[in-house]
């Protein structure tokens, strides 16, 4: 007979690696989308459209499982952070995939957590330690070897217009996830999350209607087709799987886990979009992985 415990385990790992996959696939996604002439505030709009319905369903079941309405002040948490840290987020993150390879994206956003490390520090007045100071080096080097990769293939000033934009796509993330640790304790984790993506879809679909005429869903049905995967596997179920990984095995499991990503992405951008796998970017990709995992641990021991 399998031990319960056991088995939730065996459940919290498993939902931690289909949520990194899932978050890792969006890039593929939006690459594929690319290729049939979308952009980017359109293909965002879509992506936001699709996933909505189940964010609603999710805020309206929260909302009755919590007696306490929202007050004034976490309102305008919830739709403060839902437009830093979910729509600004992604506009930026898809206007950096048209210029850059979806392995080198999901790299820079996975520097997250050293981004969250000097934001605390700056905001908490913490000392950054030695230990996380030479992570951080190993993490920005790694970025750097996979950059001079995405050169060498690429365009220079393209790849540099791409990295700044995910960059700036990771730091909003990152403040978004300073400001809203308070803000999960007290609202709840799947009542804030339902709440600030219908804030990010409003947000996303608003941007649509002023930028661009309605004949700019004139499009192939493949591109609602990779929409509609990318709201469910990309968007939704990795946000829940997520939740039900950290109930099961905690946070810092579930974030070393999610170390997997960077290197998914890779691989699927070698099957499904033809990009290349240098020995550079092995390297970098390694550097940056080593980087992350040793600030994660070092955040585990400090959290015990």
């Amino acid at each position: 007979m399998t031990n319960p415990l056991n088995r939730e385990v065996l459940l919290g790992v498993l939902f931690a690696l289909l949520a990194a996959v899932g978050f890792s696939a969006k890039a593929i996604f939006v690459k594929l989308a690319y290729a049939d002439q979308v952009d980017a505030v359109t293909l965002l709009a879509l992506r936001m459209v699709f996933a909505a319905p189940f964010f609603l369903g999710v805020a309206i079941w929260a909302k009755r499982q919590h007696a306490a309405p929202l007050d004034a002040h976490d309102r305008w948490l919830v739709f403060g952070l839902g437009l830093v840290g979910y729509y600004l987020s992604s506009y930026l993150d898809f206007l950096g995939l048209q210029y850059i390879s979806a392995g080198l994206e999901r790299l820079i956003l996975f520097l997250y957590p050293t981004m969250t490390v000097i934001l605390a520090a700056f905001l908490y007045k913490r000392a950054i330690g030695k230990a996380v100071i030479a992570a951080m080096v190993l993490s920005y080097a790694g970025i750097a070897l996979v950059f001079l990769h995405d050169v060498g293939v690429n365009q220079g000033s393209a790849v540099l217009i791409g990295a700044s934009l995910v960059f700036a796509s990771t730091l909003s993330y990152s403040i978004y996830l300073v400001g809203a640790g308070h803000a999960i304790a007290r609202i709840g984790a799947m009542r804030f999350t339902a709440y600030a993506s219908l804030v990010a879809s409003a947000a996303c679909v608003l941007q649509f209607l002023l930028a661009r005429p309605l004949s700019a869903l004139d499009l192939p049905l493949h591109v609602y087709e990779l929409s509609i995967a990318m709201a469910i596997f990309s968007t939704v179920l990795p946000v829940f799987l997520l939740s039900f990984a950290i109930k099961r095995i905690g946070s810092g499991n579930t974030s070393l886990i999610g170390s997997i990503g960077p290197v998914s992405t890779i691989y699927m951008a070698y099957v499904f979009l033809a990009e290349s796998i240098s020995w550079l970017q092995i390297a970098g990709s390694a550097l940056v992985l080593a980087g992350v995992l040793m600030i994660s641990l070092n955040s585990n021991r400090e959290a015990a």
